[in-house]
C-alpha cells in the first residue's frame, strides 16, 4: 500500500542518516570520550539538536503542511508558493532577532540549561563559546523544515529526508580531517566539531532550497508581513512544537540535570544515539508520512481510509519497536562496547551508558506511538491539546527526573540512572492520554487486525529476547576489545541477525506478520 511505500522511502533515508550517524559518534567518542570537553560539546550539541528534530522531523508541519496542502489543493501551486513564501519571510525575520538575542546573553542562558557546570569554570566557558557557534543551525534548519514541510506535500518525501544525511557526512569529514592534523581531545577539537555542525546547516539549507526550485517552489525570504494564514500557521505551530517535541524537551530536561554529575551528560547522549535509531527510523517516517495522509482523507470526508492509516500505522510502529526495544534492552552491553568502547572511550563509560541505555529502551514503543497518534490531532488543526498533554508528561518527567537523581545519589546507584527512568515513564504517560483522548472523541478505533497482531508481536518479541540474552553470553568473550575490532563486529552483526531471523520465524508461524503480505504492500503503488 502507497502508505507502506512511503513509511519504508523516508525510513530509508532516516536509516542512512542514523548509520553515519553511529560512525560519527563513533568517531567522537574515540576522540573526546566523556571528559569534560566531551560534556562542553554535548551540551552545546545539544541545543542545535533539539531544534533539529523538533523542526526537522515533523513538529513544525504539524502546524505548516495541513495549511500549505489545502492551498495546493484548493487554490493551486502559486497561491501554495505565495504561502510558503509568506511564512518564510516571518520565520526567518523572527529567527534572525531571536538568535542575536539568545547570542548577546548566552551566559545567562548557559546557567539554566546546564546548571551543575557553574562550579567548573573551564567547562561552562567552553560550553558557552561551543553553544555560540552552532547556535545559528537554529535558523539554518528552521528554514530547512519549512522547504522539507514543501516537499512533503508534494510527495517528494526522499528529497526532504535526505538532509540530515549532510549533517553526518559533513560532520565525518571535518573529524577526519582533524584526525589527520593531529587534534585529539583538546578544545581545538571541539571548536572544529561546532565549526562543522554550523557548516552543515548552510549545506543542508542550500541543498533543499535547490529541491525545492527543482520543484517549481522558488521560495525566498522578503519584507516580512503577517497575513491570516501565516498568523494561523504560528497560533498552530507553538503548541504543535512543544507537542511534538515532549521527547527532546524531555532530552533536554534531563541534560540540565544531569549536569551535576561529572560525565552523565555524554553517558546520556552516548545512549540516547543508539535508541534514537529506531526511534527516527520508524517515528520520523511515520510522523512526516501519516500528517499529510490523514489531511488529505479528512478533507475528503473519508474517514475509513483515515481509521485503516492509523490502524496501519499503529501496526508498522509496533511491529518495528517492540522487537527493538527488547533486543536493545538485552543486548545493551555489548553494543554499547562494540560500538564505542575504544579510545578515550573507558569499559566504565561502557557500564554507565549501556545502563541508560537499558532503561531508555523501555520507553521506545511508547515515543513511537506518539508520533502515531498525534497527527490525529495536527490534521484536525487541534494542536493545543497534544500541547496539555506534553505540558504534564514534562512535569512527570521532571518531578521524576530530581526525585530519582537524589535519591539514586543517597543510596549509590549512578544518578542519571533515573533521569533515563523518568523519560521512558513520561513517554509512557504521554501515549496513553493521547490514546485515551483520541478513543473518547471516536478518532481512533483498534481494528480487529491491530488488536490480534499486537499480543502475537509482543509474543514474538519476548522469544527473540531470550535467544539475545542466551547467545550474549555465549559471544561475550568476542565482544571484548582483546578480540579486535573485525571480530566484535562480527559478533554484534551475529547477534543482530539472529534476533531478526528469530524474531521473523516466529511472527510468521504465529501470523503477527506475514513477509508475503510486507513486501506486497511496500511492492504496491
Amino acid at each position: 500500500m502507497k502508505l507502506y511505500r512511503a513509511f519504508a522511502t523516508v525510513g530509508g533515508m532516516t536509516m542512512a542518516s542514523r548509520v553515519l550517524g553511529f560512525v560519527r559518534d563513533i568517531l567522537i567518542a574515540a576522540m573526546l570520550g566523556t571528559g569534560p570537553i566531551a560534556d562542553a560539546f554535548f551540551v552545546a550539541f545539544r541545543l542545535p539538536n533539539l531544534f533539529r528534530r523538533l523542526f526537522g522531523e515533523g513538529a513544525f508541519n504539524a502546524a505548516f503542511v495541513p495549511i500549505f496542502a489545502k492551498r495546493l489543493e484548493g487554490e493551486g501551486a502559486r497561491s501554495a508558493e505565495r504561502f510558503a513564501n509568506e511564512a518564510l519571510s516571518v520565520l526567518f525575520a523572527a529567527l534572525v532577532v531571536f538568535t542575536v538575542a539568545i547570542e548577546i546573553v548566552m551566559p545567562l542562558f548557559m546557567m539554566v540549561f546546564a546548571y551543575g557546570y557553574r562550579d567548573t569554570p573551564e567547562k561552562f566557558d567552553l560550553a558557552v563559546m561551543l553553544t555560540r557557534i552552532m547556535f545559528p543551525y537554529l535558523l539554518c534548519m528552521s528554514l530547512v523544515a519549512l522547504l522539507s514541510g514543501v516537499l512533503n506535500s508534494l510527495r517528494k518525501f526522499a528529497l526532504a529526508s535526505a538532509a540530515p544525511i549532510l549533517l553526518n557526512v559533513v560532520l565525518i569529514a571535518v573529524m577526519l580531517v582533524a584526525t589527520r592534523l593531529g587534534i585529539g581531545n583538546s578544545v581545538t577539537a571541539g571548536v572544529v566539531l561546532a565549526g562543522g555542525v554550523m557548516l552543515s546547516g548552510v549545506v543542508q539549507l542550500g541543498v533543499l532550497a535547490i529541491a525545492a526550485r527543482s520543484q517549481g517552489m522558488r521560495l525566498m525570504p522578503r519584507w516580512p508581513r503577517m497575513t491570516g494564514d501565516v498568523g494561523r500557521l504560528f497560533r498552530l505551530a507553538v503548541p504543535g512544537i512543544i507537542a511534538s517535541g515532549i521527547i527532546q524537551f524531555n532530552l533536554m530536561i534531563g541534560t540540565m540535570i544531569a549536569s551535576m554529575q561529572d560525565g552523565a551528560v555524554s553517558f546520556l547522549y552516548y545512549a540516547d544515539r543508539i535508541y534514537q535509531l529506531p526511534l527516527g527510523v520508524v517515528g520520523v517516517a511515520i510522523g512526516v508520512v501519516l500528517l499529510p495522509d490523514i489531511a488529505r482523507h479528512l478533507r475528503a470526508g473519508d474517514m475509513s481510509a483515515v481509521s485503516d492509516s492509523q490502524n496501519r500505522a499503529a501496526e508498522f510502529a509496533l511491529l518495528l519497536t517492540l522487537p527493538a526495544a527488547v533486543a536493545i534492552a538485552v543486548s545493551a552491553g555489548p553494543i554499547v562496547k562494540v560500538l564505542f568502547e575504544r579510545g578515550a572511550f573507558s569499559p566504565d563509560d561502557t557500564v554507565a551508558t549501556a545502563g541508560a541505555l537499558s532503561l531508555f529502551a523501555v520507553g521506545l514503543p511508547a515515543f513511537v506511538l506518539i508520533k502515531v497518534l498525534s497527527p490525529a490531532f495536527f490534521a484536525r488543526e487541534d494542536t493545543k491539546t497534544p500541547m496539555y498533554v506534553a505540558l504534564g508528561d514534562m512535569l512527570v518527567n521532571v518531578v521524576v527526573s530530581v526525585a530519582l537523581f537524589w535519591y539514586f545519589s543517597r543510596i549509590g546507584i549512578r544518578p542519571h540512572y533515573g533521569i533515563a527512568i523518568a523519560t521512558s515513564a513520561a513517554g509512557w504517560v504521554n501515549a496513553i492520554l493521547l490514546f485515551v483522548l483520541l478513543r473518547r472523541r471516536g478518532h481512533f478505533e483498534l481494528d480487529a487486525r491491530l488488536r490480534t497482531a499486537v499480543p502475537l508481536i509482543a509474543l514474538a518479541s519476548a522469544v527473540m529476547g531470550a535467544a539475545l540474552w542466551f547467545l550474549g553470553g555465549f559471544l561475550a568473550p568476542h565482544f571484548e576489545q582483546a578480540s579486535g575490532n573485525l571480530v566484535q563486529a562480527a559478533a554484534l552483526v551475529g547477534l543482530v541477525a539472529v534476533g531478526m531471523v528469530v524474531f521473523g520465524v516466529v511472527c510468521e508461524m504465529t501470523g503477527a506478520a506475514r513477509l508475503a503480505q510486507i513486501v506486497g504492500g511496500l511492492k504496491r503503488r
